[in-house]
């Protein structure tokens, strides 16, 4: 299975100088569904690869490399935007790690600027945003209502000029979910940059990452979102401190879990899976040799569980037939 061998060559990347061409499609091929390649091939930089693979891996290189570069230009823009208000920018997930320099943004491909402002000031840092040249992605009146009722977020937009989407949080989870992580303290705690650009401490940025991983549909892209949190968890300063935090954000189970299964992949650790981690092993290692996605399932249960877990039965039951209707399908 591709998801296998993908991790395997992350962990190890001296093990791919014993890969077959077979397992080199196989491998180029997950990567590339997970959005990975970047990573990879930063993992297998100074490796002897096949002399067709390795322009493959340089452009992925450059790709990343621009697309750390554009993201760091957005979340100027988007700062910029902002300068009058007052709100500071705290950056999330993948333009977060490239403006710090960590371990977990070195390749990764970045898509949507995400930051976390104040609840209490959306009025104002969408005003701003709107005022910079961001316009609504999502039209669709039930979606709108959706997302400033009951979603960590406001409905996402995109730069009418530039094409490039932001999305701006005030909490990192579902008003509706279960868990109420603390965003305040994550704002009052959030580390400051040179560029004047904020990130949340690396005890939080765990817990967001593990956040993000099980509440965010099927697991799809989860091998990357798990890479992330591996690289996140050597940059915590103490696992005690780790497991207070998550337990001040009730993300307890959350981050025990991502933990377990970031050393089972990327550690090659089993010794601390329950019965549970290893379906959510199963599904994120769900892929062929052709790095298409197998099992349809069990992530389609995983689908149903994340929503279960973003909000009360009923909501959950109106939700999901609403969006049916309107022509929304699980991939």
């Amino acid at each position: 299975m591709s998801g296998a061998l993908l991790v395997a060559v992350l962990r190890n990347p001296a093990s791919a100088s014993r890969l077959t061409p077979g397992d080199w499609n196989g491998l180029i091929a997950a990567s590339r569904a997970e959005r990975l390649i970047g990573t990879l091939a930063v993992r297998l930089a100074g490796v002897s690869v096949p002399a067709s693979v390795e322009p493959i891996l340089a452009d992925a290189r450059d790709e990343a490399a621009r697309e750390a570069r554009q993201a760091l230009w957005e979340a100027d823009r988007a700062a910029a935007a902002l300068a009058g208000t007052g709100i500071p920018v705290i950056l999330l997930k993948g333009t977060a790690y490239a403006a710090a320099g960590l371990r977990a943004g070195e390749g990764r491909f970045i898509g949507d600027l995400d930051i976390l402002v104040p609840r209490d000031r959306l009025d104002d840092v969408e005003a701003a945003i709107l005022t910079a040249g961001w316009e609504w992605v999502k039209p669709d009146p039930y979606d709108d209502d959706y997302y400033r009722r009951w979603m960590h977020e406001l409905p996402p937009m995109i730069h009418k000029e530039r094409d490039r989407m932001i999305d701006i949080h005030h909490t990192i989870l579902p008003l509706t979910a279960r868990q109420t992580p603390d965003a305040a303290t994550m704002m009052a705690d959030a580390v400051r940059l040179d560029n004047g650009l904020y990130i949340l401490s690396p005890e939080d940025r765990v817990c967001h990452a593990a956040a993000h991983l099980f509440a965010d549909g099927d697991l799809a892209g989860g091998l990357r979102n798990l890479w992330d949190i591996h690289c996140l968890l050597t940059e915590c300063r103490s696992m005690p401190a780790l497991t207070a935090r998550a337990a001040q954000h009730g993300l307890t189970k959350a981050v025990a879990r991502a933990t377990r299964l970031a050393n089972a992949l990327y550690r090659e650790d089993r010794s601390g899976l329950t019965a549970f981690d290893h379906l959510f092993v199963a599904r994120l290692l769900a892929r062929d040799g052709w790095g298409r996605e197998t099992r349809k399932l069990l992530r389609f249960a995983f689908f149903v569980r994340s929503h279960w877990l973003r909000m009360p039965p009923i909501m959950l039951a109106r939700h999901l037939w609403t969006k049916w209707r309107k022509g929304h399908r699980p991939a």
